[in-house]
Parts: structure tokens; sequence; C-alpha cells
């Protein structure tokens, strides 16, 4: 790999990826830290968006996908929380749930009612994988179940 391919900007995709990790920590930073929206949005595009933090470099992230996550969710949480609690097994309340498993199914809950534009499998698969990256065991099938569920009841599709 020459030195020009590593120069190539990050395709958009790449950066709403990197968009929505963020803004699933963002959201587990407000829910553990209670943290303001303003606040969290704020040190995500000053100090972690394509930045340089304790010797970690974050990915470059579509900045304005980031604050339409966070925001909306936090906006919306009250319309998300019961649509995620009715895809959950009968027995488990979103309260139980690990709190980045929350973030992660609000983000995801948050895109599928509000980015039409975004195709189910393109959400789905993105926040399994967001999953996969904190959790080894039961938690990113349980996103993909949850996920899938909300999907077929908002938008009428299964991923595909």
């Amino acid at each position: 790999m020459s030195n020009q391919d590593n120069e190539r900007p990050a395709k958009t995709a790449n950066q709403r990826g990197a968009a929505r990790l963020a803004a699933v920590q963002a959201l587990y930073q407000m829910d553990i830290g209670g943290t303001g929206v303003l606040e969290v949005v704020a040190e995500y595009e000053a100090h972690r968006l394509g930045q340089e933090l304790d010797g970690e470099t974050y990915l470059k992230a579509d900045a304005s996908w980031f604050r339409s996550i966070v925001s909306g969710v936090v906006r919306e949480q009250t319309r998300l929380d019961p649509l995620i609690g009715s895809a959950l097994q009968d027995d488990w309340a979103l309260s139980r749930l690990d709190s980045t498993v929350r973030a992660i199914l609000r983000a995801g809950t948050f895109e599928l009612l509000d980015r039409k534009d975004v195709p189910v499998p393109v959400i789905v698969t993105e926040y399994v994988e967001i999953a996969h990256a904190f959790f080894e065991e039961d938690e990113p099938k349980l996103v993909n179940a949850v996920l899938d569920r909300i999907a077929k009841q908002v938008r009428g599709e299964a991923k595909k």
C-alpha cells in the first residue's frame, strides 16, 4: 500500500459509522454521568471526533450525523423507550439492560424512525457491529433481534 492510499479521505459511510459509535459513547456518558446534550456534543466535537485524546486517535466522523443522533435520541426518548420496551422479551424492562446496550438500541431505533433514507439493513448491521465492539456474548444478538422487530413495526420490513 502506498502513501497515497493512506491519504484518501474517509468514505462518508465510514464517517457515519464513526458518528454512530461516537453517538453511542456520548449517550452512554450522558446516561451514566448525567451530562447534558449540549455539553456532551460540544465535548465530542472539540476533543474526540477525528482528534487524539489520551494517546488514542478517534476516527473522523460525520459531525452533523453525530449531532443528529444524539440530539434526536434525547428529543425523542419518550417515544423511543416504549418502542424498545415492547420489542424486548416480556420479562425484561429497558432499565435492566446494560447502559451501553440501551444507548445502542436508542440510537438504532432513532435512526429507524427518523432516517428513512437509510436502508434498514445498514442501520441494523452498523449497530450490531457497534455491539460487537463492546460485547462478546449475547448482546449483539439482542441488538439484532430488537432492532429487527422495531424495523418490522415502524417500516414494515425486515433486515435482509
